[in-house]
């Protein structure tokens, strides 16, 4: 296939449910990774297209999401000074804080601004010369080069009015605290691809290994997600724990060598807490002793914010797989996209954002000869 419409063929996609639904002889659990995933999934409806014998679990693929609330609280704060141009990009602005967002900040005077690249901020801390100029730089691994890029081009030009607030999360760590978790249900994962098309495949063989699970690299398409299903759910049937390459198209085994490399220059591995899941050894990243000036939390000086999640928000049961957003309460009623508890409903990545948007605010079950395949 050349096109991208091609990965939305409904005669494709229901040849490959229909291998699924053969394969499938009892009850299977799989996780996707991706919040990208998630929200194809929702809205194409492929998880009430599959047979009842496969469940797809949301992870914490949502790098928005699982920033801590102490983390976006002290963006609060620095974004609150009267020195300070704070640039994010766009989906951070209506994650609540403790008793904010940037939206409020900005309307309270704040100069916030919406980049689409730390390279934009690196302009305007150029232009701005008079101003300290902070990126908040939040994702997983796919974000990290070009933050780590801002970083090293601001040491070259000797720039001393531009840091970065860090938040960066790795996967292959939290893949490792699901499963040690006493309450994991999952036994498969589609593994975000354009994760592996920055690291590669290298940390995936000894997690499949040691917990006996198949991880299947998986693209964002439809056909690309039943692809990755069809070959995991054939996995489980064998008996089998391997890690395949679905998304052979844009991942290559080693990653992205030259990204990787900039990564380990700026970034050192560090312990990292997610929000509603909690502190996971080595699952994050923060500037290395040689980059530590352009530390923005060092640099402000907000390194001891503490923060307690809101009682009413089960955003973390969500990020952990255990419930679904409609299991939620406050799921459309308390908590809607207005008025989100949490960042799960107003991240472009979160599941709670894909059900609202998606209309999907139960779930009933649905006959399947009423069900259009995608497209």
């Amino acid at each position: 296939m050349r096109y991208l419409d091609e990965f939305n063929d409904p005669a494709l996609a229901r040849r490959l449910l229909d291998e699924i639904r053969a394969t499938a002889t009892r009850p299977w659990a799989l996780m996707e990774v991706c919040g990208g995933q998630t929200h194809s999934i929702i809205r194409h409806g492929i998880d009430q297209l599959l047979p009842d014998e496969v469940e797809l679990i949301h992870g914490p693929g949502c790098p928005v999401c699982v920033t801590p609330l102490e983390c976006i609280d002290k963006a609060l704060e620095i974004a609150a000074r009267p020195d300070v141009i704070f640039c994010s990009f766009g989906d951070m602005l209506r994650v609540p804080g403790t008793d904010r967002d940037l939206f409020r900040v900005r309307g309270e005077g704040g100069d916030v601004r919406v980049v689409y690249s730390p390279l934009d901020a690196l302009q305007l801390a150029r232009r701005h010369p008079d101003k300290q100029v902070v990126f908040f730089a939040i994702g997983f691994e796919t974000t990290a080069p070009a933050n780590a890029m801002a970083v090293h081009q601001a040491r070259r030009l000797g720039l001393t009015n531009f840091t970065l607030l860090v938040s960066h999360v790795r996967v292959p760590p939290a893949i490792e605290a699901i499963m040690a978790a006493p309450t994991c249900r999952v036994q498969g994962f589609l593994a975000a691809g354009h994760v592996c098309s920055v690291m590669g495949m290298a940390e995936y063989p000894e997690l499949a290994e040691r917990h006996r699970v198949p991880v299947v690299v998986t693209g964002f398409e439809p056909l690309d997600i039943l692809e990755g299903i069809r070959r995991t759910v054939g996995q489980l049937e064998r008996g089998e724990h391997r890690v395949e390459n679905a998304y052979a198209r844009a991942v290559r085994p080693d990653g992205n060598p030259a990204a990787i490399r900039m990564i380990e220059e700026v970034f050192e591995v560090t312990d990292r807490s997610w929000r509603g899941i909690g502190r996971i050894p080595g699952s994050g990243w923060r500037l290395n002793e040689a980059y530590r000036a352009f530390d923005a939390e060092h640099r402000f000086d907000v390194t001891g914010i503490r923060t307690e999640e809101p009682a009413e928000c089960r955003a973390g049961e969500v990020l952990q797989g255990l419930i679904k957003p409609t299991d939620c309460a406050a799921f459309g009623t308390t908590c809607t996209p207005r008025t989100p508890l949490g960042a799960t409903m107003v991240s472009s990545e979160g599941a709670c954002a894909a059900y609202h948007l998606y209309r999907r605010m139960s779930e009933p079950a649905r006959p399947r000869e009423e069900m259009n395949p995608v497209g």
